[in-house]
This record gives structure tokens, C-alpha cells and sequence, in this order.
């Protein structure tokens, strides 16, 4: 969903996010739905300034969310409020799951195919899961694959292997020849027979039935228990969900990073998503999930990656240790015949031209063999400790603070002395630029600087109004941003220095022979201005505009603009790096991000003019469901997207083919979304279907379930098993992991400020806002503190298994202790924006944290660890 569609929301879950206070921006479009009568429902640790503004604040132990949106699962199932109708005809809840599939139910805990991980001990895997018999059933098979193989498995963390990847392709055992292009007869190959339903919803084995039992543990007493919410404020919260959802209203949810960094993060924006799916509140007006992501073009750094195991447009990236030898094989291996993704080969050979060009042609397999490939987690948290045994010799460091940002910042700083160079490009000297003079570690003598080997340089950045450029934040919305004036000095922009770098590494390998230089010999890096901008001192600044148009696409033949991805080919005729992105610029000065044409006050709202929102300029995914399935509106109030009897057609851009009729049969011997029926909304799953239960895409298990953070101070409530079986955990002497000890009694969990931005570097080095908030503090219940002596504005010591450090005490009302299990659990909470750098300064929370990490993506788990405090 969009922010501004939460004006049309009935009711809004603000939950892993201190929205008002870290999003205000988007807050304001809460507070107008709260004006026109929504319930608005905070879930957070801390009573905030966003919980201020709720009619409901439903305090919770941080790392218990899966527990608590559990218990909401379950009352929505028991007390029959689930949409019915939604259900049945636009989720999996119908499909049966294999005979042999077992749950945490049956095996007090974990899924069936748990075994050790053997691979490579870097990627810091605990267990592995073998997920056969997670899949569907299927009538001529026994099995049926669902999907492509887990995020995690993309990544080449998980080799293809134990049925997960082997069974792929168009004969099991057996490479195949080039099949094209087209591609099309490789891939209607790789079509399996439709799983079996049971549409009664009846059949043990349908996923509604695995989910009931699934969470039938989770009720409001043992969500008590686990969270420390008491009972009657969770009922309140279940209650006005479900009164808030159906044919005639929305709940939405918004979350950000409070639920994203736990080791079992992704598993738990699952969990929202699946109780969204049975209230019948995705691809609506008012519904669905919005994330907050509104660091500068964070979601665009995710869409055309900084991310190591994904190309543009969410692709895998190209691996070692998987099927990925030739293209044909990448092709056979990753895509999914029955969906949007049937379109792998044009995506992947449209981005392999906007690499290689000229060069790459149906006789080189367009070049992939060129294209670098991955072989295991190249994350931050693994590549610090690559660092540490000198398995990684340099590091860019741009726009990046690790020596105050990245998880046990001792540990970083630490694997920062141990390189030969580090390249840090930013708007002032960061602490990971000064940590071989000025850090902790320094200063206390264990390092010196005439022992550190690392070749530290420090490029002056320009700042975000001195550059051209565009930002993708929240809602995947593509805004540009116009240059307002020169940098200053030697000041250079992100993609000045970033063309550069190209411009002089394909000059150093020129002149070599190496079949292994051909990619970067060949690489197209073409990003020049044709003339210097009128008035700028600086005669070399890139064209931000060249870059739009490769991302965008275009004919290779002629140049010309593509409109839509729609125009993408897999013969080479088309180049278009990012598929998402295509139809941004569909011509020249037609710069679709630029646009700022807002809907009038009575318009729709979706403001279709402004901007451009991925894929399609669309402002909800998945919008075939704002109607039901006879292609009518659920209701007038809730009127989106619906057949007119010709077309789909409405306020947003419909995603759905749009003359396919809504009783269009899906056919079997069709590939793409001719093979989805006209009531399947979800276009980029294999079978058109909301997933309740996710046969593939994640490794840590088809289903959501609690476990405890890997440091807690209690035993888990729900099952047997304490932690995630398959998370990940770097063992080592310096990042020390403790559970249930009596050192460490209490739950810390880290937060931001208004005032500040992530580590300090755009905030702390300004006067104004360093005077806002110039202390490091620790927010304290006044029960734990008068149990520690301690009183407001005491300096308090904080310490974990990694280290201490030290700061003012801010005794508040806005923690309080809870009880979990009968157990009287507190909580303390910190802002983490200090560091030893800037105007003002102060300890770096960061260092109390731990290398711990999700098993699907490697987010670390910074929102809920142990401590102490005491009186310093």
C-alpha cells in the first residue's frame, strides 16, 4: 500500500515503529484517518509519542510480536472472522500440503527436515532445513513445487540440494541444451500439474486446517504470557481488527525496522501478512501493509541492489553453488512458469544487455559467463568476520558508518585495523574514517596507531542538494531530486566518484588477456554528460539522466525508449536494466519521477501524477482484489479496482491483465498468467494465491512461529525449542552470546530520535539539531531504577556479554516492567546515534550488540538483547 492510502483506512496497527516520531512525514496521513474516525492501535515496548496518539497503546516484551500477531491469527480463525469469501478464492488456504509434512505441533517446535548445516562455516547457519515435504500435494506426484527456492538458497548460502532446487528444470538430473531464445518451450517445460484443494476448507491438510492447528496454542492467556500484554488490552486489539475488516472496511498495518532486525524477522512481517490475507485486507484501499522505509532511497538501494544475493529487479544473484553454469541453466533453475516471473528470461537477458552491450550476443549466452557470481554470504555480519581472519582486504565505506552503525561496533572497529585499505566517502570525517586515531580502543591503548596497517582515504562528499538524482523510499515511490548548487571544494557526488572508479578500473584491465577480464573489459559505462553543466565548476559530473534511461531500457537496435516492461524481449532487442523500473522515462524529457501532478482534493488520492511508483506507475499491488471474484466492487465505500465489462479499470493502475475476464479459466497448457484463472489477484505467485503457508521462499520454515531472541532472559513459553534451529550465529571469543543469565537480567532494545539520523553523521556534525539532543541517555522504568538506586539523570552503566558503556538515566513511565511467564521482566531502551566523532559525542550503544542474524536475509538482531544497569 501508499501513505496516503491510509486515509481510507478503518483502523491502523502502528507496530515494530514509533511512527510519529521516526516517519512523521507519512503520520500525518494517520492522524487524517484518525480525524475521519479510525482506531488507531500502537504495539510497542515504550509508550511513545505515537502511542500518545492511539486509542489503544498494547505494551509488549520487544522480540514477542510472532506471539502476539499469533494470538491475533487465532481469534480471527476461531471466532470466525476471517473473510471467507477473500479467503477461499484469493489465498493458498484451500491447497493441500503433503502427507509427510509435519509442524511444530508434532515435533515440539520446529518443522519437518530440520539437519545439520554442512556447509561453508562463514555463513553462520546453526541447522538447515530440508523443505520436501513442505510442498503442495499434488495428485499424479505426490509433491508439488510451489515456488522458487528460498531467498536464502538464491544466495548460495544453501547449495541446491535434498530436494530443494535438484527436482528443477526440465528433466531432474540432466542439464539442458540452450533453448533458446525464446525461451518460451524451456519454460512451459518446467510447468507441474495444478496442487490438490479441498475448497470446503475442511480436509486436514488444506493450509487453513495447518494453520488453525498451527496456532491453536497461541491463545490470549498464553499471548499474556509470552509478550506480557495483559489479556484484556490484547482482546480490545483483536476486537477492533476484526470489526475494522470485510467487504465495507480496511485495517492497515505499519511497521519498520522494529520488526525487521530479529533473527526471525522476515517470519515475522509473515505473520502480518497472513493475518492480513484472512481479514481480507491486501490489494485494497485502506489495507494491506505499508512499510516504512524513509532513510534516503533505502528501498531503492534493495530494488537496484547494494544487496550482495540479488540483481536489479529482485533477480538472484548468479551462483556457484547452484544449477547457474550457463544461462539456460540460470533460466531453468529460477523461474516460475505460472506467474509475472515467467518473464525471467526477458528480464535477465534485457539486463544482461545493459551490462555488456554490443558485446553481449545469442553466441557468447549474452554474456552471462561474464557476469560475476556469488559463492555464500557477503553480507556485513559474515564479512566482518572475514575481516577479522583476513579473508577480506578493502572496504568501501560510503554513505556507511560500521564503526558506530554496524552491530558490536568493537568488533568492527577491530576487523577495520585489520585491512590493508579502507575507502570511506562521506560528508565529514565518520568514526570508521578516524577509528585508527580516536576510537575507544585506542584511546584505552589496545590499539595503536602505528600498529594498524590499514590505508585509511577519506573522499569529501557532496551533499544530496548539490547532485541530481532520484530517491525510492516508502511505497516504492521514484521521486526525482534537482541539483540546487555546486559542492563545495573537492566534493564530489556519489555517482561522480562511482563513474570514475569505472572509468579508471576498465582502463587498468584494458590490456589484459584474461577470459576472466572480459566482463569489466566489455562492461558498458557510458554515463558522460554530453556537455558540462551551464554554470557548474564541476566539467565532468555524470548525466543522472544516461543512468535513468539504462535502468529504464530501450530498443538496442535504435535507442528508442521502452514504454513498459510489457516490451521486453529475450532475443537481445531490448536492453533494460531494471525490469521493475521500466516505463520511468519512456521518452526523452518525459522523466516519469519528475512528474508533480496531484490528484485535486476531489480526486482519488492515488495522485497517479506524481511521481512514479514500481512496476507501472501502480500505487497497490495486487489490486484484482479490491473487487470480488465477479469483478464487481466489495462495496461502494471500498470501490478500487474493478470489470466493467471490457476492461479492468478504476483509480489506480489495475495489476491484472486487463481484458482477462474474471471468469476466465486458467489454462493448463499455458505458460505466464495464462495460466492463472481471472480471480487470482496474486500474479507473482506460481498460483495466483495469497500464501498462508509458503511452501518455498523462506528457509526457517512454511509457517511463523515464536521463538525467543538469542539472548533472553526467559525460557520460551510456547515450545521446547528456545531459538530459531537455522538462524544465524557467528561463535567467537569477541561476540560472546548469553541466554537466561542472571548477570543479565533485563531486555535492551535500541530505537532513533527525530532529532537524530541513524549514527550521527548527518545530524551530530549540525548545531542545531546536536543542541536538540546532545547527550546519550537510557530509558529506564522508575520500578527498575529505584531497584538500582538510581535516579533521573544519574549516569547509569549498561552492560552485555560484549561490553559496558555509559550514559545519563532518563527515568520514565514510558517503560514499564512486564510480566512474562510469572516473571517480573524489565525492559531498558537506548538511542544509538552517539559515537566519538562530531559536535557532540558519546558511548556507541552498538557496542553492546551482538553478530547474530536471520537465516534469509542476515539482518541482524539489534531490537531485543539482554543487559544489566547500574549506578555508575
Amino acid at each position: 500500500m501508499y501513505a496516503g492510502s491510509l486515509v481510507h483506512s478503518d483502523c491502523i496497527v502502528i507496530e515494530g515503529s514509533n511512527m510519529a516520531e521516526c516517519h512523521p512525514v507519512a503520520f500525518r496521513w494517520v492522524m487524517q484517518a484518525k480525524l475521519a474516525g479510525a482506531k488507531i492501535i500502537h504495539v510497542d515496548p515504550r509508550f511513545t509519542r505515537t502511542s500518545a496518539m492511539a486509542d489503544i497503546h498494547a505494551p509488549l516484551r520487544a522480540g514477542s510480536d510472532i506471539a502476539f500477531l499469533g494470538g491475533l491469527i487465532r481469534y480471527v480463525i476461531e471466532h470466525e472472522k476471517y473473510f471467507k469469501e477473500y479467503v477461499v478464492h484469493y489465498t493458498n488456504a484451500a491447497t493441500l500440503v503433503r502427507e509427510d509434512f509435519q509442524d511444530t505441533e508434532d515435533l515440539e517446535g520446529v518443522f519437518s527436515g530440520l539437519h545439520g548445516y554442512d556447509g561453508d562455516a562463514i555463513n553462520g547457519f546453526v541447522g538447515e532445513y530440508d523443505t520436501a515435504s513442505w510442498q503442495y500435494a499434488s495428485g499424479d506426484t505426490g509433491s508439488h513445487r510451489a515456488g522458487d527456492a528460498a531467498s536464502t538458497g538464491q544466495a548460495s548460502e544453501n547449495p541446491a540440494k535434498r530436494g530443494d532446487l535438484a527436482d528443477k528444470g526440465p528433466e531432474k538430473g540432466k542439464r539442458p541444451p540452450r533453448q533458446g531464445p525464446p525461451f518460451d518451450d524451456l519454460v512451459r517445460s518446467m510447468k507441474k500439474p495444478p496442487p490438490l484443494r479441498d475448497e470446503t476448507l475442511q480436509d486436514p491438510r488444506c493450509v487453513f486446517q495447518v494453520v488453525r492447528r498451527h496456532f491453536s496454542r497461541y491463545t490470549p492467556e498464553m499471548v499474556e504470557r509470552v509478550t506480557g500484554c495483559p489479556k484484556e488490552i490484547f482482546l480490545k486489539v483483536a476486537e477492533a481488527i476484526s470489526a475494522n475488516s470485510g467487504a465495507d472496511r480496511t485495517t492497515a498495518f505499519c511497521y519498520a525496522v522494529g520488526w525487521t532486525q530479529h533473527t526471525y524477522g522476515p517470519q515475522l512481517i509473515g505473520t502480518c501478512a497472513m493475518l492480513q490475507l484472512l481479514l481480507g485486507n491486501i490489494g485494497r484501499p485502506g489495507g494491506g501493509i505499508l512499510a516504512l522505509r524513509g532513510h534516503a532511497t533505502i528501498q531503492g538501494s534493495t530494488d537496484i541492489p547494494t544487496l550482495y544475493h540479488s540483481i536489479h529487479g529482485y533477480m538472484p544473484a548468479p551462483s556457484t553453488l547452484k544449477r547457474h553454469e550457463t544461462l539456460t541453466d540460470y533460466i531453468a533453475t529460477e523461474t516460475l512458469p505460472a506467474s509475472t516471473w515467467s518473464n525471467l528470461p526477458r528480464f535477465i537477458v534485457s539486463y544482461l544487455k545493459s551490462m555488456y552491450g554490443d558485446a553481449a550476443t545469442l553466441e557468447n549466452d549474452f554474456g552471462y559467463a561474464w557476469h560475476p557470481q556469488i559463492a555464500g554470504d557477503h553480507s556485513h555480519l559474515p564479512m566482518t568476520v572475514s575481516m577479522m581472519e583476513g579473508r577480506v582486504r578493502g572496504m568501501f565505506a560510503m554513505g556507511q558508518n560500521p564503526a558506530v552503525g554496524a552491530q558490536n561496533a568493537r568488533l568492527q572497529r577491530k576487523a577495520l585495523a585489520k585491512l590493508d585499505w579502507l575507502v570511506v566517502k562521506d560528508n565529514f570525517e565518520t568514526e570508521t574514517a578516524a577509528f585508527w586515531r580516536t576510537s575507544p580502543e585506542v584511546q584505552s591503548g589496545e590499539l595503536k596507531p602505528e600498529a594498524i596497517g590499514t590505508e585509511v582515504f577519506l573522499f569529501p562528499s557532496a551533499q544530496v542538494g548539490e547532485m541530481d538524482g532520484s530517491f525510492t523510499n516508502t511505497q516504492r515511490l521514484v521521486q526525482w531530486h534537482a541539483k540546487a548548487a555546486d559542492p563545495p571544494g573537492d566534493c564530489r557526488s556519489d555517482l561522480w566518484f562511482t563513474v570514475q572508479l569505472g572509468k579508471r578500473l576498465k582502463q587498468r584491465y584494458a590490456a589484459s588477456t584474461l577470459e576472466r577480464d572480459r566482463g569489466i573489459q566489455n562492461l558498458v559505462w557510458d554515463f558522460d554528460a554530453d556537455h558540462p553543466e551551464p554554470g557548474s565548476r564541476i566539467l565532468d559530473e555524470p548525466d543522472a539522466r544516461k543512468v535513468l534511461r539504462e535502468v529504464n531500457g530501450f530498443h538496442s537496435a535504435d535507442g528508442r525508449h521502452l514504454a513498459s516492461a510489457a516490451e521486453l524481449k529475450d532475443d537481445g532487442s531490448t536492453t533494460c536494466a531494471s525490469w521493475i523500473y521500466c516505463g520511468i522515462y519512456p521518452e526523452p524529457g518525459k522523466n516519469l519521477a519528475e512528474s508533480r501532478n496531484p490528484d485535486p482534493p476531489e480526486g482519488p488520492q492515488t495522485h497517479l501524477g506524481w511521481a512514479f511508483a514500481w512496476p507501472a506507475n501502480r500505487r497497490v499491488l495486487y489490486n484484482r482484489a479490491s473487487a470480488r471474484p465477479d469483478g464487481t466492487p466489495w462495496s461502494e465505500r471500498k470501490k478500487y479496482v474493478w470489470w466493467d465489462g471490457k476492461r479492468w479499470t478504476g483509480y489506480d493502475v489495475p495489476d491484472f491483465p486487463l481484458t482477462k475476464r474474471p471468469d476466465a479459466p486458467a489454462r493448463a497448457d499455458a505458460i505466464g498468467l495464462d495460466a492463472h484463472a481471472g480471480t487470482d489477484p496474486f500474479i507473482l505467485k506460481i498460483d495466483g494465491k495469497g500464501w498462508l503457508f509458503a511452501p518455498t521462499g523462506l528457509v526457517d520454515g512454511p509457517l511463523p512461529t515464536h521463538y525467543e531472541p538469542v539472548e533472553s532472559p526467559v525460557q520460551n513459553p510456547l515450545y521446547k525449542q528456545q531459538t530459531s534451529p537455522v538462524l544465524k550465529m557467528w561463535r567467537r571469543d569477541d561476540n560472546l552470546v548469553v541466554s537466561q543469565d542472571p548477570r543479565f537480567p533485563h531486555v535492551l532494545t535500541t530505537y532513533r530520535l527525530t532529532e537524530h539520523h541513524l549514527s550521527g553523521v548527518m545530524s551530530r556534525w549540525l548545531p542545531w539539531l546536536a543542541e536538540l539532543q546532545p547527550e546519550l541517555f537510557v530509558e529506564l522504568s522508575p520500578e527498575l531504577a529505584s531497584v538500582h538506586g538510581i535516579e533521573n539523570l544519574d549516569f547509569v552503566r549498561i552492560s552485555t556479554p560484549r561490553g559496558s558503556i555509559r550514559a545519563k538515566a532518563l527515568v520514565t513511565r514510558r517503560m514499564r516492567p512486564l510480566q512474562i511467564d510469572g516473571k517480573t521482566v524489565h525492559q531498558v531502551g537506548m538511542p544509538w546515534h552517539w559515537g566519538y566523532q562530531g559536535l557532540v559525542t558519546g558511548d556507541v550503544v552498538n557496542d553492546l550488540s551482538a553478530l547474530v542474524g536471520d537465516p534469509n536475509v542476515s539482518i541482524h538482531e539489534g531490537k531485543a538483547f539482554v543487559c544489566n544497569v547500574e549506578k555508575a
